[in-house]
């Protein structure tokens, strides 16, 4: 079954990736791409966008989203992604052409004349979904599912360090209206799993031997990631956060393990995460919690084969 998917993207490196991954599959159909700020600010998003959609022959709607978040200011990725979101390489990238719509009204509009047949794919801050369901509370019952990429999952056991939740951090106040809305289903693939698939040297290099456009591409914005990620594991590898929840979304036995339950954005005083209201042992948590629609958590995947998956598609 091909899933028919609205993409909100703050077009960074894991971010163009994903939509390499999308294009490549054949279950997969890209609608319409909508730009937030995150990773890069919303201008260089938009144009990272256009630049992956020609770049696989892609042409869908774009609608420029938010450049900051519903409440404070933004926190720009730039020494994770490059200060243009893909690495500073210095592709031409020209803004793309955009109608007066913005994302949060195209969200809107998408979901009301096409409802229960579009899957909504959320990879940067939570804005334009904050938005537009400000616009239309009852938004993502007229998904047939949303899937972010974003969250913690379940309270880790004690002594457990978590990579930042960026994408909750960014925008907490837009993270707390999508976690209490009304919906079908909603999805949240947390860096307590994309933290786990790990595109490793051999990965890398098996991209990096295949002569295509797509995977030269891949390979090419990799510098900067790897330029980060080797403080945190003294080798020159990246984690596949943001495909892992396109892949998901595609094909929910990626997912080995799940929880359904009420979502919380809750704050230590410095960062803000999403977090399932559960213990790692599956106990309620020690202080009191806001009530919300259960969010089916992932808490486990098959990292392997989704790697081989990812890299099979982009050297395809």
């Amino acid at each position: 079954m091909t899933r028919r998917i609205v993409v909100d993207t703050d077009t960074g490196i894991d971010d163009a990736h994903t939509l390499l991954y999308l294009a490549g599959r054949p279950d997969a159909e890209i609608v319409a791409i909508t730009s937030v700020y995150g990773n890069c600010v919303e201008s260089d998003s938009a144009r990272n966008i256009a630049y992956v959609n020609r770049l696989v022959g892609l042409d869908v709607p774009i609608s420029r989203g938010a450049n900051e978040p519903l409440v404070g200011e933004p926190r720009i990725a730039g020494a994770v992604h490059g200060k243009d979101g893909l690495g500073d390489v210095g592709y031409d990238r020209p803004l793309p052409e955009t109608g007066e719509e913005s994302a949060a009204e195209l969200l809107v509009r998408l979901g009301r004349e096409q409802p229960g047949e579009l899957d909504l794919l959320a990879l940067g801050p939570l804005t334009n979904l904050g938005l537009a369901l400000r616009l239309d509370p009852d938004l993502f019952t007229r998904y047939r599912s949303v899937v972010l990429m974003g969250g913690s999952g379940p309270y880790a056991p004690p002594g457990t360090l978590l990579m930042v939740d960026a994408n909750i951090n960014n925008d907490p106040v837009a993270a707390s209206l999508v976690f209490s809305a009304p919906r079908n289903e909603l999805v949240m693939v947390g860096v307590n799993v994309t933290a786990t698939t790990i595109l490793d040297e051999v990965a890398i290099g098996a991209l990096r031997a295949t002569n295509t456009p797509i995977a030269r591409f891949a390979t090419e914005i990799l510098d900067s990631y790897m330029d980060f990620y080797q403080n945190e594991w003294g080798r020159r590898i990246i984690p596949l956060h943001d495909p892992l929840a396109a892949a998901i979304l595609l094909d929910p036995t990626f997912a080995t393990a799940s929880v359904d339950g009420p979502v919380n954005v809750r704050t230590d005083g410095f960062m803000s995460r999403a977090r399932l209201m559960r213990t790692h042992d599956g106990l309620p948590p020690a202080f009191p919690y806001e009530p919300a629609p259960p969010t089916k958590v992932i808490t486990e995947v098959d990292a392997a084969r989704f790697v081989a998956d990812f890299v099979e598609v982009l050297t395809r």
